[in-house]
């Protein structure tokens, strides 16, 4: 099983956040359950291709 972090806060009533390998895409949820359940999905799609030019962070070792 594969870990990946996230980003999330509440504001207000919602729950929101985004997978740190995956800043520009956000989802929200009304719980935080609901929230971790929405991010799956995110990543579900970002990673299987359906989702053209997606931009991705990574680390950068220099001397």
């Amino acid at each position: 099983m594969e870990k990946l972090k996230y980003v999330f806060w509440q504001d207000e009533e919602m729950w929101l956040g985004y997978l740190e390998a995956y800043p520009d895409y956000m989802t929200q949820g009304e719980t935080q359950d609901k929230l971790i359940e929405n991010l799956k999905d995110i990543y579900t799609e970002l990673s299987s291709g359906t989702i053209p030019c997606v931009r991705k962070v990574a680390e950068l070792e220099v001397a």
